[in-house]
């Protein structure tokens, strides 16, 4: 590893937009397979990988998502989730991931009997052993399906109720954006609000401001998820900006997805230097073939992003935390200070 990708490594960041099911490892789903007695197209790692990862550039969102379908199959059980939420915190925690939000969809997960209940269950042990044994704080966000029932997605607003502050801390919308706007999905987020469950809407994606607007204004959205779309949109730009909102933009995903076609029109740079939250965070490790360093290389390499730049974009990220109270203080103060020194040490 060259000098400048060793101190981009060592910078201390958060990641507040991660899969638990794009990011599972192929030795991982390879023990799971022979555990089940599964079949699999491959059974070495590096030949299993192109089912599980997505190879150059995909045509549009609804393709990108294809892959999770593949790996949704093998993560049926209890021990199954448990094991890649686990693993997962380690990835991060490898990256210097001081704080995590992983969300999953608990309905994904229900062939072999499970509750929603229990797949909550299952994924916050996972957590809570990962941050015991490898220090990275992880905390959890279920996701209601575009496509979804309202029956089923009413079940996971119920479901995350019940954990919120005990591993849970926000519910999302997720899925085929384009064919289900957020307007179908009012009563649902409703519910949510009247819960007291903060929410974060998958928006501006592969649907442009007017998904955006509606994630906030209609769904309750004190976050979104991507927002690469609505740059065209003075008014909704602005009305992100000045209420605050942060993005969770994924660079290397939001690429690959064509959300934005390449870098020179990928509107980071300007929502940053608008004054708009941007966050940066890596959607799914496996599938996007990314890392959280990763990431903050290529904001440095393809945006011109300085130090201090990054430094403050990590900041944003711990700011927009679904944290509350002495725990959201508590990690701001320390990134703050491992910031400061990471800059220290970098000039020096």
């Amino acid at each position: 590893m060259n000098k400048p990708q060793n101190r981009l490594k060592k910078l201390p960041k958060v990641d507040l937009h991660l899969h638990l099911d794009g990011s599972v490892l192929p030795e991982t789903l390879i023990e799971l397979a022979k555990h089940s007695g599964s079949e699999l197209p491959a059974w070495e790692p590096e030949k299993l990988l192109p089912y599980m990862r997505v190879e150059g550039d995909c045509d549009s969102l609804a393709q990108y998502l294809e892959k999770f379908d593949f790996v949704c199959a093998f993560l049926q059980s209890a021990h199954a989730l448990e094991r890649v939420a686990y693993e997962l915190v380690k990835q991060c925690a490898e990256q210097n991931c001081r704080y995590i939000e992983v969300r999953y969809a608990p309905q994904l997960h229900r062939e072999q009997g499970l509750t929603v209940e229990q797949t909550i269950e299952s994924v916050l042990r996972g957590l809570a052993a990962g941050e015991s044994e490898f220090g990275t704080v992880a905390r959890c966000i279920a996701i209601c399906l575009r496509g979804h029932s309202r029956e089923q997605n009413l079940e996971v607003i119920h479901g995350a109720s019940a954990y919120l502050g005990r591993g849970i801390v926000a519910v999302d919308l997720a899925g085929a954006e384009a064919a289900y706007p957020p307007e179908l999905y009012t009563a649902e987020f409703a519910l949510a609000g009247k819960l007291g469950l903060p929410v974060t809407i998958h928006a501006g994606e592969a649907a442009g401001a007017e998904s955006v607007e509606t994630a906030v204004l209609k769904l309750g959205a004190s976050r979104i998820g991507h927002g690469v779309r609505m740059k065209g949109d003075a008014e909704v730009t602005e009305l992100i900006r000045s209420r605050g909102i942060p993005l969770e933009m994924c660079p290397i995903s939001n690429l690959q997805t064509k959300a934005s076609p390449d870098w020179d029109s990928y509107p980071l740079r300007g929502y940053f230097d608008a004054g708009i939250r941007v966050t940066v965070n890596t959607d799914n490790l496996t599938v996007s073939g990314t890392t959280i360093t990763k990431e903050y290389e290529a904001l440095r390499d393809h945006l011109a992003f300085t130090d201090a730049e990054l430094c403050a974009i990590v900041m944003n990220g711990a700011e927009a935390a679904f944290l509350f109270g002495e725990e959201k203080r508590s990690l701001c103060a320390k990134l703050a200070e491992e910031l400061n020194d990471w800059l220290t040490e970098t000039v020096s």
